[in-house]
């Protein structure tokens, strides 16, 4: 205490023998010094707190009672819960340029086997289509076992050179693709998206719907179903298996397709034109029910009447998976 009332006295002493002019310069130069130390430590907190309490991204698609793309939202149309428990949306966004990481898997089994050549073919024309310089995808077959043809690229020759190695099987380990695609897309930044052709028919693999659904929950990625059915009325069509396919879609934020319907050029289109026509809506959770493993999300627009809008989004994430929300 003596010797700051000491360093104290030395420095009156020493303003006294100044200017009046110099005098007030040091007083500002001094007020400023104690300003700047103020926003450091204000800045130090805020980045602290922002370290706890990570962002939950949520891409929403909005379409019409007649399923059209419904554009032109703004933040304050949207609203959105955790668990029940309203949030603060922090981000918002109309359409997304946040880098897009492709998984493209595609079911070579026996049962899909005639429609292969087309499959390529078409992939090859999506990927030269939807790839800009930020965008990566890769490319993933599954039959009895499942081969990581690429590494994510944003060449369309790469691709391209993948889908040519292409070769068929017999089993189908559908779920170990998801589980093995989701994870590789884990592991990229920004939107992950699982595009999976197949007829939906499970036979062989070690994993589970359950561990499906799981790992792309856990790995905040989108499953964009296109459902090959090669015979629709056929008496061994797996409706089962379809219906797998589109509730993943479905509890992932993604869509489902039947390729039948139009063709697996149109409905690649239809996918792209999905994935830029997204709103990202990111919040930093409040008020966290403890103890919860899985937290679920629900957004509205609480302005339309009930069957106006349809929207897609992810149910919700898991507490521990990375990158997202953990204390409150």
């Amino acid at each position: 205490m003596c010797s700051r009332q000491s360093g104290q006295n030395r420095l009156l002493s020493k303003l006294a023998g100044w200017s009046p002019a110099r005098r007030k310069r040091g007083a500002a130069v001094a007020a400023c010094t104690v300003v700047a130390a103020l926003a450091a430590v204000l800045l130090a907190q805020t980045t602290t707190l922002h370290l706890n309490v990570k962002l939950v991204s949520v891409f929403v698609n909005v379409t019409d009672r007649n399923g059209a793309i419904v554009g032109g939202l703004t933040k304050n149309d949207f609203t959105i819960f955790e668990d029940g428990r309203p949030q603060k949306i922090a981000i918002f966004e109309r359409e997304s340029q946040m880098p897009l990481n492709l998984s493209l898997a595609i079911d070579t089994s026996g049962s899909v086997k005639k429609d292969l050549h087309a499959e390529a073919d078409a992939a090859r024309r999506f990927a030269a289509a939807i790839l800009r310089p930020q965008d990566r995808m890769n490319v993933i077959q599954f039959a009895t076992d499942v081969s990581v043809l690429t590494p994510f690229t944003d060449k369309v020759s790469v691709v391209d050179s993948g889908l040519r190695r292409l070769h068929t099987d017999f089993a189908t380990a559908l779920y170990d693709a998801i589980v093995q695609g989701s994870d590789l897309l884990g592991k990229r930044e920004g939107r992950k998206v699982l595009i999976v052709i197949s007829d939906g028919d499970d036979t062989l693999g070690d994993s589970t719907y359950g561990d499906a659904l799981e790992h792309a929950l856990r790995n905040e990625v989108m499953i964009y179903s296109l459902i090959d059915v090669p015979i629709a009325a056929s008496a061994g069509r797996d409706t089962g298996g379809e219906h797998t396919l589109i509730t993943l879609a479905e509890q992932t934020g993604g869509k489902y397709f039947y390729v039948s319907q139009e063709g697996l050029d149109a409905t690649f289109e239809k996918v792209s034109e999905d994935l830029r026509t997204e709103y990202l809506i990111g919040y930093y959770p409040q008020h966290q029910l403890p103890g919860t493993d899985f937290h679920r999300i629900t957004v509205t627009i609480p302005r339309a009447a009930t069957g106006d809008f349809n929207l897609r989004y992810r149910i919700g994430y898991y507490a521990d998976a990375a990158g997202e929300a953990g204390a409150e």
